[in-house]
């Protein structure tokens, strides 16, 4: 085995006639499939984890905080869309990065998007046991019991192949969507925004509190209830960008990416503004009846099932929950998807152990890449529960690890967007399908905004010791790969590209 020295302080190693045999993969998706991906991974989050904005911003500070976060998607999506059809590979992000900024920009870029992805399933199964135990009434104890079985069904049909997953994928998301329809029709006849969306108070102590009849402000919290929502608004649009990972598995990334993206986001856009406006509206109550409205939302693990119940009375709303547990579903195994590819494309090109990109059978999927990243995710899940779950409860275990994946999912979207300007500068004559209108305005709003948001999780007193838990994952991984990594990787075809691109430019 040959070595040699490239630019940037990286060693690439030779490999044999069969190292790529051995990690390829069988292309399926189309417009649709990929349509499905975007909004399927994302899904899960108008069930849950949004809601949790709510007691930091009431209504209004959550309303503001998700229209910001919608204008840093939708300028993420358009970077995208430009970007995917450009660099067709499974890297994504990790290949935008590596090349606009060398193979240390496209690592320090994939490795914060590989926290985000293996961390955003163990949120939804999270609340995928959440619905569960308040359909069939287990108690917490069994929680694990629920998550331990979501990740084992779920890498289990990943690992049946691309085919099969996409198919399931297209199916799922539109049951959940089904699902978020029949709740919004069954909440409008009962809807009353000031007596139930704007309940929520101030108290003495600074901390919110019950308003009994309503009628409060629409900013509680007063402008900084508005950034203090905004990594909670996050997870109404958090993982679209996910599609670009499916590249090499699109027969026609190059016309169906752009329009799977923009027609996801589209969709995300509609069904968040409909979730955010009706589910805090209506009469939604504890089931001890200690709290209503709004301010009973901001701490349930189940915000959805609680409007079922209120839309459609218990029998009723229990037979939908079990259709409302399909929308965390479409995420948690779309995600799974994500995290098998981003983990195969860095092992591929050498930045994580070699091993994990590996492909077996006929199916060709990243099976060592989708086991590891659910025992990465299960680990920290349990972690975070046997820490903390009993002292703070169900939404204190959701909220820190969706801040967890938010961290993440943050720098990312900078790296990602500062990757958009440096290729239009450096690379401009490289083939581009689709150019996006916003252009580099649209690129800087999104580094504007994700930096904005990142600052206001490493500022929330409740969440932050889960950031610094990433935080310090972040840097155990660099570590590595300043130390290992570097000098041990493969001419992959995201290098390749790059290597060429940077030396046409």
């Amino acid at each position: 085995m040959t070595e040699t020295t490239k630019s940037g302080g990286v060693t690439y190693r030779a490999v044999d006639a069969g190292y790529f045999e051995k990690r390829g993969l069988k292309r399926h998706a189309r417009v649709w499939s990929l349509w499905a991906l975007g909004v399927g991974a994302v899904i899960s989050g108008h069930f849950s984890g949004w809601n949790l904005g709510l007691g930091v911003g009431g209504f209004g500070g959550l309303f503001y905080a998700a229209i910001v976060i919608a204008i840093m998607y939708v300028c993420l999506c358009f970077c995208l869309a430009e970007m995917s059809p450009a660099l067709p590979h499974t890297g994504a992000a990790y290949s935008f990065a590596r090349s606009a900024m060398g193979p240390w920009g496209g690592f320090v870029t994939g490795l914060a998007e590989n926290i985000e992805y293996v961390l955003t399933p163990a949120v939804v199964v999270f609340f995928i046991g959440a619905y569960l135990g308040g359909i069939f009434g287990t108690g917490p104890e069994w929680q694990p019991a629920w998550w331990a079985g979501g990740y084992a069904v779920f890498v289990g049909l990943n690992l049946l192949g691309v085919a099969l997953s996409f198919r399931f994928t297209v199916l799922v998301t539109l049951l959940a969507l089904a699902v978020l329809a029949v709740f919004w029709i069954g909440a409008v006849p009962q809807f009353d925004f000031s007596r139930w969306a704007l309940n929520i108070g101030i108290g003495s102590d600074g901390k919110p509190v019950e308003l009994p009849d309503g009628g409060g402000t629409f900013l509680p919290f007063g402008w900084g209830g508005i950034l203090a929502a905004m990594p909670f608004a996050v997870w109404l649009f958090l993982a679209i960008e996910q599609l670009p990972l499916a590249a090499e598995e699109s027969h026609d990334p190059k016309r169906d990416m752009p329009r799977g993206l923009l027609l996801g986001i589209a969709t995300l856009l509609f069904s968040a503004a409909m979730i955010m406006l009706l589910n805090p509206g209506i009469g939604v109550k504890a089931a001890d009846g200690s709290a209503s409205g709004a301010f009973y939302l901001a701490t349930s693990a189940e915000p959805l099932l609680d409007g079922l119940r209120a839309a459609y009375g218990g029998h009723a709303a229990n037979a939908l929950a079990l259709c409302a547990v399909i929308g965390l579903i479409a995420s948690f195994h779309t995600i799974i998807y994500a995290f098998g590819r981003q983990i195969y494309s860095l092992s591929r090109a050498g930045y994580f152990p070699r091993a994990l990109s590996l492909t077996g059978g006929k199916n060709k999927v990243p099976h060592a890449a989708l086991i590891t990243g659910a025992c990465m995710g299960f680990a920290v899940l349990m972690i975070v529960f046997l820490v903390a779950g009993e002292k703070k409860g169900g939404a204190f275990i959701g909220g820190t690890l969706l801040n967890m994946a938010v961290f993440g999912a943050m720098i990312s979207y900078g790296m990602q967007a500062l990757s958009f300007i440096l290729l239009r500068r450096n690379l401009p004559n490289i083939e581009r399908p689709f150019r996006s209108p916003l252009g580099v305005p649209g690129a800087v709003a999104t580094i504007v905004i994700a930096a904005v948001t990142l600052v206001m999780q490493l500022g929330d007193p409740v969440y932050r010791d889960g950031v610094v838990g990433a935080a310090i994952w972040y840097a155990a991984g660099i570590l590595y790969f300043a130390l290992r990594g570097r000098h041990r990787l493969v001419l992959s075809p995201e290098e390749e590209f790059a290597m060429r691109g940077r030396e046409k430019g």
